[in-house]
């Protein structure tokens, strides 16, 4: 039985050689990024506020959407105090590994020019990792107050000074700092209330034990329908999409005054930045996806989730702002 001999296989080209061989060294000597096999375990959300506001909303929609992606589980753990200060501390000191994240809204931009004594330098201590969302707090007050716009509650604060009290969440918490803008911009005095967190807060503003307060369209819609608050006016530079027929603050009588309400994730500052463009990228897709935009729109928030760079050059530049405004309003906190 006869066969024919197979043909001897032509040598590789030397070029394909030398490329094959540079491949498999790269291969070898390429170390390994901090990111991949990340997440491999529970990730650690530390809320800066109660549950219940804009901030902890916005954090509970990212985690679940990480754990949908990732499979492992993310943990939300609500650290209200201090203005944020009391989240910050934990982070500051954990492992920068992506493991633990930080939540807050405007505050950390106000803490160092408030707090004096913090144990960590919010600047140099934790980096952004996005914007997750934005949304105006609205102004709201009790229907006992005689009001029915922004001028007349300008009007009856002017006639009373010293006399009107407001609640916030927390000192130096979005609410307080809008109100202070408020206050500068009206040329007005009220008497600060504040609360540990919105919950207790919204409790007196809806018993009338206070008057007023800035909160997120989420914590006040209920009351507003139901008739236990009078909404006036929103805080940001344009109409909220979620309530078009509500003016502005500035519309309403106050002219130049726009306070937009961040909510933003923070790690440790020294997490591999591969870690942080993961996370970024993956907060952009969650609140992005459609089903999401428009869960939050019906709460009066906005995806932002930019990239790392101009997320980095936005909260600088809250940062000097909201210094300017405590430096104006002598706002100090031990």
């Amino acid at each position: 039985m006869s066969s024919k001999a197979r043909a001897p296989r032509a040598p590789a080209s030397l070029p394909a050689m030398v490329a094959a061989l540079l491949g498999a060294i790269t291969a070898l000597t390429t170390p390994l990024t901090a990111a991949q096999g990340y997440p491999s375990k529970a990730i650690r959300i530390i809320v800066s506020a109660t549950p219940g506001g804009g901030v902890d909303t916005s954090s509970r929609i990212v985690g679940q959407g990480m754990t949908e992606r990732w499979g492992q589980p993310v943990l939300i753990e609500n650290r209200p105090g201090g203005g944020g200060a009391v989240a910050g501390d934990i982070v500051a000191r954990a492992a920068p590994d992506g493991y633990t994240l930080k939540t807050i809204s405007i505050g950390h931009a106000v803490l160092p020019s408030t707090h004096r004594n913090l144990s960590y330098d919010p600047e140099r201590d934790l980096v952004p990792v996005s914007v997750m969302v934005n949304g105006p707090n609205v102004l709201v007050v009790h229907p006992s107050l005689p009001v029915k716009s922004v001028k007349e509650l300008v009007a009856l604060a002017r006639a009373k000074p010293g006399e009107l009290l407001y609640a916030s969440s927390g000192n130096v918490g979005p609410p307080h700092m809008a109100m202070e803008s408020f206050q500068m911009l009206a040329g007005i005095r009220l008497v600060h209330i504040p609360y540990k967190g919105t919950g207790p807060g919204m409790a007196d503003l809806v018993a009338g034990r206070v008057s007023m307060t800035f909160a997120s369209v989420i914590s006040v819609r209920q009351h507003v329908d139901a008739g236990r608050l009078r909404l006036l006016a929103t805080s940001g530079a344009k109409r909220s999409a979620s309530i078009p027929e509500v003016p502005t603050m500035a519309e309403a009588g106050v002219p130049g005054y726009a306070v937009d309400v961040w909510y933003a994730m923070f790690a440790p500052s020294a997490t591999p930045r591969d870690i942080l463009q993961v996370l970024n990228g993956e907060v952009a897709r969650i609140l992005n996806q459609p089903a999401i935009r428009a869960k939050l729109a019906g709460q009066g928030l906005e995806p932002v989730a930019e990239a790392l760079e101009p997320t980095a050059a936005y909260i600088k530049a809250e940062t000097a702002k909201w210094a300017r405004v405590v430096k104006a309003a002598k706002i100090t906190v031990e």
